[in-house]
């Protein structure tokens, strides 16, 4: 629920999945990969959720269960009020409209054989949005247009554009079919930070324009910083906080997310921050540790932790954009994060790194 008591557009409860693991000459399972392991959250209506967390975690198979590309072990997604794990594939196929994907590698995401055109125009002619070539070409020019390409870029094919270029087309490929919610999969992770910015921008206008929803994954918190309204942290199948972006950065609780956000780099070259290194490996999601999952890691783990598994509470009204859930019922014992240390620089130091900056703004606002 939202903070008005509407239902929120996306609602997903103990989602589960577990890939079995098969071996020996017949096939047999043997062992589960417990990649989701019992995760709720919920996306409202022109809102950005960011999924983050390191490799492995699990947050790129949560989109592609809400999408049902893979189908989940059990759980319960509900789209605009729908289960969609009730849906048959006619139906399922019909609610795809409004539910669309970008991958992570926009070359491999594209078919190489296919004109941008074509590739555009598929989506339409499927869901019959279209009812003439002329329509057809039409909008495959506005998609275009709207993603900051030339109409004449639909003759071309993936191999003649820049990572950034095919980024573009892939994002409208999945505004062609006027979704309501996108799953954004690492959407800039392979590309140069400044065309990451460029991506991010486009992306911001698109959703104020549409309306648009995003479940936004990605490993890296300065990206997700300027993009997400709420942020969820996945460690190993499960979710251990989630708050608004602005709360998880001044105050984040869990001791999981406090060793992510010390990674993020600072714009201040001279800053000095004490890092919260963690010790060792992901466990195995195939025998993961009883309890806490993250307390084979924790620097505060104590006993309890190593049997009991936490619960994700919330210290606000059940599905509130201000809540702010933890699963750590220790937290509120844990010693502060440390605070930024200012560095030392001469003054010399400060003139470049002001001119540095000056020059870079100047030239950004000139493009």
């Amino acid at each position: 629920m939202s903070d008005s008591g509407t239902k929120p557009l996306l609602d997903v409860q103990g989602l589960v999945k577990h890939f079995p693991v098969k071996s020996g000459a017949f096939g047999r399972i043997s062992a589960q990969v417990r990649a989701v392991d019992g995760v709720d959250f919920h996306v409202n209506e022109g809102e950005t959720l960011a999924i983050v967390g390191e490799s492995g975690c699990g947050k790129s198979t949560v989109g592609r269960l809400v999408l049902r590309l893979i189908e989940p072990t059990r759980g319960a997604v509900r789209f605009e009020g729908d289960d969609l794990l009730a849906l048959d594939s006619d139906q399922m196929r019909a609610r795809r409209r409004r539910l669309q994907i970008i991958f992570q590698d926009p070359y491999a995401s594209l078919n190489p054989r296919m004109t941008v055109g074509a590739m555009l125009g598929e989506p339409l002619w499927l869901h019959r949005l279209v009812g003439s070539e002329k329509q057809r070409s039409a909008r495959v020019s506005e998609l275009l247009e709207l993603v900051g390409l030339r109409p004449d870029h639909a003759r071309r094919y993936p191999h003649e554009f820049s990572g950034g270029q095919r980024q573009r087309i892939a994002i409208a490929r999945a505004l062609a079919v006027e979704p309501r919610l996108i799953v954004a999969d690492e959407p800039v992770s392979a590309l140069d930070v400044s065309i990451q910015a460029q991506v991010i921008n486009l992306m911001k206008e698109l959703q104020q324009r549409f309306g648009l929803a995003y479940i936004f994954i990605s490993h890296d918190l300065a990206v997700v910083k300027h993009i997400a309204d709420r942020i969820a942290v996945m460690y190993l199948g499960r979710i251990v906080e989630t708050a608004t972006t602005e709360e998880l950065f001044r105050h984040p609780r869990h001791p999981y997310t406090r060793a992510l956000l010390s990674a993020v780099p600072l714009p201040d070259p001279t800053a000095v921050r004490e890092r919260a290194l963690l010790e060792g490996d992901i466990p195995s999601a195939i025998n993961p540790p009883p309890g806490c999952h993250f307390h084979t890691r924790c620097p505060f783990a104590r006993e309890s932790c190593r049997s009991d598994v936490p619960a994700l509470v919330t210290d606000g009204p059940l599905g509130a954009k201000s809540a702010h859930a933890t699963a750590c019922p220790w937290w509120p014992e844990l010693p502060a994060p440390p605070a930024l240390a200012p560095g030392v620089r001469n003054e010399q130091d400060r003139i470049r790194l002001d001119r540095l900056q000056a020059a870079f703004v100047s030239q950004r606002e000139a493009s």
